[in-house]
C-alpha cells in the first residue's frame, strides 16, 4: 500500500535546488512504494503549521520547470531548526506524520537540515511509526561531507556558484584593468562563513596566473599588515591588484564588532547582510593609510545574487542536482532510512560522477574542512589540485532558460487553498515563535 512523502527545505537556497525537488518528484510519481508527495509549506515550519502543498497534483510543466526556477520561491525554504527540549515541536511532527500517512520524510539542506531530517526519522521510529528519513544535499558552500572526499565529492548548488564566481573575477578583472588609474585595487568578498570553496572558485577565471589576483580563504588568518605588504607588492609590480576574500576571514588588526553582525535564526553570522563587511573594512584601512600609487580602493560585495542567478548557473551541476534527487526518491521507495543521496566522483582523471547514499548521522550538523594542502604556502592562492577538482563542476555551456516577452518564464506552483491537504489537527505555532 503506497504511504506518502513530505519533501522540504531548509536554509539558504542555491540556483539549483528545485531540480533536486524535481527530480524527487518525477521519480516518486514512478514508484509504487510512494504515494502523494507533500511540500512542507516553507520547510519545517510548513510541516509543523500542517501547511502541505500537495505536488503529485501539480501540472507536469509546472514540474518541469523547476529545472530553470532558482532559489526557494516554489515551495519555500526557513531557518527554523528543531533543537533540543523543543519537546512539543517533535511531538507535532509525530502527529502530522500519523494525521497524513507519511512514510517517507526528504529533507533538502546542508548540515542542520541532514540533522533535522535524522532526528524527525529516528523519533517517528522511536514512537512506532514506519518513517524513511531520507537527506538530499544542498549548499552552495560545499562543507556537507567529509575532507577527504569519500563520503560526499561536492554538493549540488556549488558548481553553479563557483560558475558565478569564475565569471564575475573575469568581469572585474576588466573594470578593474580600464579604471586602475583611479581605482587600483578591488576588493571583492565571496560567501563563506567558515570554509573557502566559494572565494576559491575565483581562480578558476585565471588558471594560468596572469591576473594581479589575491584569494583570501577563511581557513588561514591573516593580519591587516601582511594584507597591506602583498598588496603594495602588486601595486609595485602591475600598477594594480585584485582581492578577494571570504565573508568570514579574520584579519588580524581589524575586527568587525559584534553589534553589527547580523544573525540568523541558527546563530550563524550573516555577513554579506552586516552593517559593515570585512570587505569595507578592509578596503577602508587601505585608503586610510594610503596606497603606494595613485588612487583608491574599493569594493564591492555581492548579495544573494550568487547563489539565484539561473543565467550563471552550471549546466553540470543542474544535470547532478536532478540525479541526487531522483536517487534520493528511490533510496525512499527502497527503504533506506537514515541516508543522505551524495554525488562520488567515480574517474578523477576524466570526470564523471556517480550517486550513491551516506548515513545521515556521518554528515548531520558537520562541517567539511577546505584542504589545507589545497591553499598555497603564500596564503593567497589556491593550488592546481583544486583546480583539477573544481574544474569540471561549473562546465562549458550556458543553461538554456525559457523565456516569454523577454521574461524568464520560471515554475509556478498552483498554491491555491485546494492544493492544500486537508488540515486535521489544530492550529499550532511552533515552539520557538512563541
Amino acid at each position: 500500500m503506497p504511504r506518502n512523502m513530505i519533501v522540504a527545505q531548509s536554509g539558504g537556497p542555491s540556483p539549483v535546488i528545485n531540480n533536486t525537488l524535481r527530480g524527487i518528484v518525477e521519480t516518486a510519481r514512478q514508484t509504487e512504494e510512494i504515494g502523494t508527495v507533500y511540500a512542507g509549506w516553507h520547510g519545517i515550519e510548513g510541516v509543523l503549521k500542517e501547511e502541505l502543498l500537495n505536488l503529485s497534483d501539480q501540472s507536469a510543466e509546472e514540474i518541469a520547470l523547476l529545472r530553470t526556477t532558482p532559489a526557494a520561491g516554489s515551495i519555500g525554504t526557513c531557518r527554523y531548526k528543531l533543537k533540543p527540549g523543543q519537546d512539543e515541536d517533535f511531538d507535532r511532527v509525530i502527529e502530522i506524520f500519523k494525521a497524513h500517512d507519511v512514510g517517507y520524510f526528504c529533507y533538502i539542506g546542508g548540515n542542520d537540515s541532514m540533522d533535522t531530517a535524522n532526528k524527525v526519522a529516528n523519533l517517528a521510529r522511536e514512537r512506532g511509526l514506519d518513517v524513511c528519513g531520507i537527506g538530499g544535499a544542498k549548499t552552495i558552500d560545499n562543507d556537507v561531507g567529509d575532507s577527504e572526499f569519500k563520503l560526499v565529492d561536492h554538493t549540488p548548488g556549488y558548481g553553479s556558484t563557483a560558475r558565478y564566481w569564475t565569471h564575475y573575477v573575469q568581469q572585474s578583472e576588466e573594470e578593474n584593468r580600464g579604471s586602475s588609474p583611479a581605482d587600483p585595487v578591488l576588493v571583492l568578498q565571496a560567501m563563506g562563513r567558515k570554509i573557502g570553496y566559494i572565494p576559491a572558485a575565483a581562480r578558476l577565471a585565471d588558471p594560468h596566473r596572469e591576473m594581479p589576483l589575491q584569494i583570501y580563504l577563511a581557513e588561514r588568518k591573516v593580519s591587516i599588515e601582511q594584507i597591506s605588504e602583498n598588496i603594495s607588492a602588486s601595486l609595485k609590480e602591475h600598477g594594480r591588484a585584485i582581492v578577494v576574500v571570504s565573508e568570514g576571514l579574520e584579519i588580524e588588526g581589524l575586527q568587525i564588532p559584534e553589534e553589527f553582525i547580523v544573525r540568523d535564526s541558527f546563530g550563524h553570522a550573516m555577513l554579506s547582510s552586516s552593517k559593515i563587511t570585512v570587505a569595507q573594512m578592509l578596503t577602508n584601512a587601505l585608503n586610510e593609510q594610503k596606497l603606494p600609487v595613485k588612487g583608491a580602493a574599493r569594493c564591492n560585495v555581492p548579495g544573494t545574487h550568487q547563489r539565484n542567478d539561473m543565467v550563471y548557473a552550471s549546466t553540470v551541476d543542474l544535470e547532478e542536482s536532478y540525479y541526487v534527487g531522483q536517487k534520493a526518491a528511490l533510496l525512499a521507495a527502497a527503504g533506506e532510512h537514515g541516508y543522505m543521496a551524495t554525488i562520488l566522483r567515480a574517474d578523477r582523471d576524466n570526470y564523471q560522477p556517480r550517486y550513491d547514499k551516506v548515513p545521515l548521522g556521518e554528515v548531520a550538523e558537520k562541517d567539511r574542512k577546505f584542504p589545507a594542502a589545497w591553499i598555497s604556502d603564500c596564503g593567497t592562492d589556491v593550488t592546481d589540485e583544486f583546480l583539477r577538482y573544481a574544474r569540471p563542476l561549473i562546465g562549458d555551456n550556458w543553461v538554456s532558460v525559457p523565456m516569454i516577452d523577454g521574461r524568464l518564464r520560471l515554475a509556478r506552483l498552483d498554491t491555491s487553498p485546494v492544493r492544500f491537504a486537508d488540515q486535521k489537527l489544530d492550529k499550532y505555532i511552533p515552539q520557538a515563535d512563541r
